[in-house]
């Protein structure tokens, strides 16, 4: 079991499975739409479930939309768990068989003066002025019980087309909320879509607006852009949206390595290096960003022609552990995106210094440093690649020391800190002798088995 849990968490970690489970248009969710219509009201799926629904996608989440009012909207549900979400703004959550659904009077929104909600919302009795406030044509369908939709802005020929668009004018779209910025070019990633010509030019000419989004609602939108499809791409041609979010990566672009390992510059290279990692392993998508932030202030250019950066990896782990502070990160992803940024370019040698490795950092951290590496190889020059096969190597060592229970830790040794108490030792003599044995036990000079362990302590003078 502890093998499973092990090893079940690792793969969590480097390919992000688990995370969320699809749900479906089910006979649960139709009772939703029946029992408002069964009250007299009209009742929809809108916005993203209809979107996906529409490409054969799996559903995250499913919005409901209706002609019915706050309160009568609970009074329909006065048998189910309901949740006042945002009564100003016309929103319950209805939570049925488990599964929760944000029902939202049909409205028109007003002005948004804080870049975020809509200051004042006037409930409306028509879904299409409903759809008209919402962001992209592709998010502005709604669909009946019976799966007939109503698209009045050209939803489903964008998402046959393959565009992102905004409803009406970009500008206005913008303006009301500058997040819808940051969320064009997610869905670009995520869908694998272009942006329509005057949607690119207006998130282009309006990023600047983004200064006054919270830090935890762009965290939210990066993190979704980072594990799209098309994230390299989107990435690339989208460089002065991530510079204006990220403005440490500004210097990045454009700086050439002058390398014989490299073929990009720094930014193009860390954005390869993200298309590299695995889709959906965000922890490393996030690391390969912002890995060589730290390369555009060390570059010297050496006696050999070629350019070198030492010390950059170090550099890189402070530069990213300000962003990700600025960006509301929390400190386990911190601290183990800033572990992997500053060791990813540690060199192994031998498989003394993997067990080494793995004392410092766990298994499953040192598993993702290799995988680290391997993104990192597959945006240099094709003959880095060849390296590859080391890590895998590697890793394969890493899994079998931990199937077969290898001494790598403190608490893995067959003594402990009481047993060498009692042979007379104290304060800081007791972790150093401890240290040293799992030295000796890691480099197979000693086994690890308490009584040749604590004969060793008789036989040498340990001092501090």
């Amino acid at each position: 079991m502890a093998r499973y849990n092990w090893w079940s968490n690792i793969n969590r970690l480097i390919t992000g499975k688990g995370r969320w489970i699809p749900i479906k248009i089910d006979a649960n969710c139709r009772s939703i739409l029946e029992r408002l219509e069964a009250a007299g009201y009209l009742a929809f799926y809108a916005g993203g479930c209809v979107r996906d629904t529409v490409m054969g996608h799996g559903i995250n989440d499913i919005d409901v939309t209706t002609d019915a009012l706050p309160e009568q909207i609970m009074s329909v549900f006065s048998g189910y768990k309901v949740i006042p979400t945002g009564l100003k703004h016309g929103t319950v959550t209805v939570i049925s068989e488990g599964v929760p659904f944000e029902i939202t009077t049909f409205r028109i929104d007003g002005n948004y003066s804080d870049l975020r909600h809509p200051d004042i919302v006037t409930f409306s009795g028509d879904i299409r002025d409903d759809l008209s406030r919402r962001d992209f044509t592709v998010n502005a369908m709604a669909m009946d019980k019976d799966g007939n939709i109503i698209d009045p802005f050209g939803g489903i020929s964008d998402i046959e087309n393959r565009i992102i668009r905004c409803v009406g004018t970009p500008e206005k779209r913008f303006s009301e909320d500058a997040l819808r910025i940051m969320r064009a070019v997610r869905f670009a990633s995520q869908l694998g879509f272009e942006i329509e010509n005057e949607t690119h030019n207006a998130l282009l000419s309006m990023k600047e607006r983004l200064s006054g989004i919270s830090s935890e609602r762009i965290r939210m939108e990066l993190d979704k852009l980072l594990c799209g499809k098309n994230a390299v791409s989107v990435l690339l041609e989208y460089r002065d949206i991530i510079g204006q979010i990220i403005p440490e990566m500004i210097p990045c672009m454009g700086f050439e390595q002058h390398s014989k390992y490299h073929k990009y510059d720094i930014y193009e290279h860390s954005v390869r290096a993200v298309g590299a990692a695995p889709e959906d392993s965000l922890i490393l998508r996030r690391a390969m960003l912002l890995h060589d932030t730290g390369k555009p202030s060390l570059f010297s250019m050496g006696e050999d022609g070629y350019g070198h950066f030492k010390g950059h990896a170090q550099a890189g782990e402070v530069i990213a552990g300000n962003i990700l502070r600025r960006l509301r990160y929390d400190n386990r992803t911190i601290d183990l995106t800033c572990t992997l940024i500053t060791r990813h370019s540690d060199k192994i040698e031998s498989e003394r210094q993997i067990k080494r490795m793995i004392s410092k950092l766990g298994t499953e951290t040192f598993i993702l440093l290799m995988e680290m590496k391997k993104a990192d190889n597959c945006a240099k020059n094709e003959f880095v690649l060849e390296e590859n096969i080391l890590f895998d190597e590697y890793i394969r060592k890493a899994i079998r020391f931990e199937e077969e229970g290898c001494c790598m830790k403190l608490s893995d040794l067959a003594v402990n800190g009481n047993d060498v108490i009692a042979l007379g030792l104290k304060g800081k003599q007791i972790g150093k002798a401890l240290n040293e044995l799992l030295e000796l036990v890691m480099d197979e000079i000693l086994p690890n088995e308490k009584s040749v362990l604590l004969d060793h302590i008789k036989a040498v003078q340990i001092h501090v």
